[in-house]
C-alpha cells in the first residue's frame, strides 16, 4: 500500500468515517476562534504550513474530493486527476484564512449528504489514482477523514501555542 494512504487509514483507524467527517466542521470553527485572525500565521513547527495554509488546503481538498467522488460515481474506469498540493499552496499566504475556514465548512454537509447517498456497491466502486492504484470509493472516503484528523492536530498544536 501507498505510505500516504497507510498513514491517512491509520488516523481514522476503526472510527466509522461519516461521523468524523461530518464532526470536523465544528472542530474547524472551535480551533479558528481559539487560533485567531492573529495566529493565522504562526505554524505548528519551523518549516509546516501556517494555520492559514492548513484551512485553505482544507477549502481546495474539500472541493477536489468532493469533484473527485462525483466523478467516480458517474464514469466507469474512472481516473482520478492528481494535483500537487505544494503548487496549489504557493498563493496560501495571500488568502484569508477565516474565508478558507466558512468556505470549508459550507462545502463539507454538502459532500457528506452526498457521502450518505452511497450504497454498498457505490462505496466499492473501484477508482484509479495514477500515484496510489486501485482505490475504491470508499477508501477515498475514508482517507478524507484521516486527512481532516492529520490537519486538526496540526490546527490543534497551533491553537495551542
Amino acid at each position: 500500500m501507498n505510505a500516504y494512504r497507510d498513514r491517512m487509514l491509520g488516523l481514522v483507524g476503526d472510527r466509522p468515517a461519516l461521523a468524523s467527517l461530518e464532526a470536523t466542521p465544528a472542530k474547524v470553527e472551535a480551533l479558528v476562534a481559539r487560533i485567531g485572525r492573529g495566529g493565522m500565521s504562526r505554524a505548528s513547527a519551523p518549516g509546516k504550513w501556517t494555520a492559514r495554509q492548513i484551512l485553505a488546503h482544507l477549502a481546495d481538498g474539500e472541493i477536489a474530493v468532493g469533484f473527485r467522488l462525483r466523478q467516480a460515481l458517474a464514469e466507469d474506469d474512472h481516473v482520478i486527476q492528481p494535483f500537487d498540493q505544494d503548487l496549489w499552496a504557493r498563493r496560501y499566504e495571500a488568502l484569508d484564512g477565516e474565508a478558507a475556514a466558512r468556505a470549508f465548512c459550507a462545502l463539507r454537509p454538502w459532500n457528506v449528504a452526498l457521502v450518505r447517498t452511497f450504497t454498498p456497491q457505490d462505496m466499492a466502486r473501484p477508482v484509479m489514482h495514477p500515484e496510489r492504484g486501485m482505490e475504491s470509493v470508499g477508501i477515498i472516503v475514508k482517507m478524507l477523514a484521516g486527512h481532516d484528523l492529520n490537519h486538526l492536530a496540526q490546527l490543534e498544536q497551533i491553537a495551542a501555542q
